[in-house]
């Protein structure tokens, strides 16, 4: 958690620098361009493969040299076949000035083959203190660079060159934190079971990466590069939560479920009262950016960035779902539910594309905003909720698990509302609107910190094998 929570503060206040000064809604509609299609290529550039190391009980170093051999050579594959279609992606897309952008920082898949069987290793053996290592020498170094780059006036090139600088650093520290450094290797026998067990999950990380990729296409084609800077801010500021929590939740939940996958009791059990936490701590910042997110917005950004306020709203919505969603993920991964994964995806994707193009031609950024929230509460979370009866996790025991913060999350809500609306919208209101919704909330949600301490089971009857169905 504090991993994740330095790293997002201190991405935070990059981009408001670079906001407030250098860069304007053009250049970071650029750069958001270039993260669409890095996002996309990630998802599916080691196939999925290098998820069955963490969930591997034999000997994980050998079937590691085979997972790096896959990564590397489909990555490059990957690679080489963005290359020559980068301009026509980037004109797709609406934004032809992207296509160099998009070229440099996909350099980082490559990078991301070779990184990521050290990555796992670390997240298999709960190994966060190392991985914060790793994370921080990314940050330093791209951000080092990409602040240089910007004040010389290289544009969203800096962003680019930043990024790939970061990556190739963390890859260095990655393999040195992970030792013994595994090499490429081949193992004839472990491919089938591997790509049987990627993948699912690399189809399914394809269409969750392009759920939440889709809008940014959608707005930059039809809307232009303006509008997608506006767009894609308030989209990263309702990221703050997901990316702090789910991303925090992710390092430890996938291990985790698959310690105790083998016992459907032990893993239902498990998923509600992770879930119960997660929502805890996700209701207060998304209740606050929905309800506080014109007076944020502008005494965050300036003024020239306020009209990203309305869908801000929304997308904090979103955010709630995003976070819940996001652990569902980890289970039915963990409980070998992969290929229903896969295709509730393929189902949210197939919906959420035309509702956004409807919303962007009628509505704008605001439309988008609202399509997003409406497919994904009305279409994909009953299908979530059928996956999980699957798993033996009951309807009934997950809004068990959600009462108290849904209840201090109404709370909040109207108290935010209210102060804001009597002390107004400057600095001194919304202060004064977080301290008196957080005064609502908390001790509702307070009696469940013994949830935090009751133990889930003996650890032996958390010691189930773990190696992919």
């Amino acid at each position: 958690m504090l991993n994740t929570f330095v790293i997002r503060a201190s991405n935070f206040v990059v981009g408001a620098v670079l906001a407030r000064t250098v860069f304007g809604p053009r250049v970071f509609g650029l750069y958001a361009i270039s993260q669409v299609v890095l996002a996309l290529l990630l998802s599916a550039n080691e196939l999925g493969v290098s998820a069955a190391i963490i969930r591997w009980d034999t000997d994980v170093r050998r079937v590691a040299r085979t997972v790096l051999t896959l990564s590397v050579v489909s990555s490059l594959a990957i690679y080489a076949c963005l290359y020559p279609a980068a301009p026509a992606i980037a004109s797709v897309l609406g934004s032809p000035d992207a296509t160099d952008v998009v070229r440099v920082i996909c350099i980082c898949v490559i990078i991301d083959g070779f990184a990521c069987v050290p990555a796992a290793l670390l997240t298999r053996e709960f190994a966060q203190g190392r991985r914060m290592v790793v994370d921080l020498v990314n940050f330093v170094v791209s951000t080092g660079i990409t602040l240089w780059l910007a004040f010389s006036g290289h544009g969203a090139m800096s962003f680019a060159w930043g990024s790939v600088a970061g990556c190739a650093m963390s890859l260095l520290a990655a393999n040195a934190l992970a030792a013994p450094v595994v090499w490429p290797g081949w193992q004839r026998t472990d491919v089938q079971p591997l790509v049987r067990f990627g993948l699912p999950l690399a189809g399914a990380s394809l269409l969750l990466l392009a759920v939440f990729n889709v809008d940014s296409a959608i707005v930059g084609a039809t809307l232009g590069p303006a509008m997608l800077g506006l767009y894609q801010l308030a989209f990263n500021i309702s990221s703050w939560p997901v990316v702090g929590i789910a991303q925090t939740a992710a390092r430890v939940s996938f291990a985790g479920f698959s310690r105790v996958a083998d016992s459907p009791d032990l893993l239902a059990a498990a998923f509600t009262r992770a879930l119960a936490v997660l929502m805890a701590v996700t209701l207060p910042p998304c209740i606050l950016l929905a309800t506080l997110a014109e007076p944020l917005i502008h005494a965050i950004y300036g003024q020239r960035w306020v009209p990203a306020a309305p869908v801000l709203s929304l997308l904090a919505v979103l955010g709630v779902l995003r976070v819940a969603y996001a652990l569902v993920y980890d289970c039915m991964a963990a409980g070998g539910q992969r290929h229903a994964l896969m295709w509730i995806q393929a189902i949210w994707l197939a919906a959420l594309v035309p509702v956004l193009l409807v919303g962007a031609r009628t509505h704008g950024i605001v439309g988008v905003g609202a399509g997003h929230v409406l497919v994904a509460a009305v279409l994909v979370g009953p299908l979530f909720l059928w996956a999980q009866r699957r798993l033996g996790v009951s309807g009934r025991s997950i809004l068990t698990a959600c009462r108290r913060p849904l209840t201090g999350g109404a709370l909040m809500t109207l108290v935010s509302l209210l102060v804001i609306h009597l002390t107004g919208h400057g600095v001194a209101g919304l202060a004064a609107a977080i301290a008196a919704a957080m005064a609502a909330y908390l001790p509702v949600v307070y009696p469940m910190r013994t949830i935090l301490r009751s133990p889930l089971a003996e650890p032996s009857a958390q010691l189930g094998g773990t190696r992919p169905a």
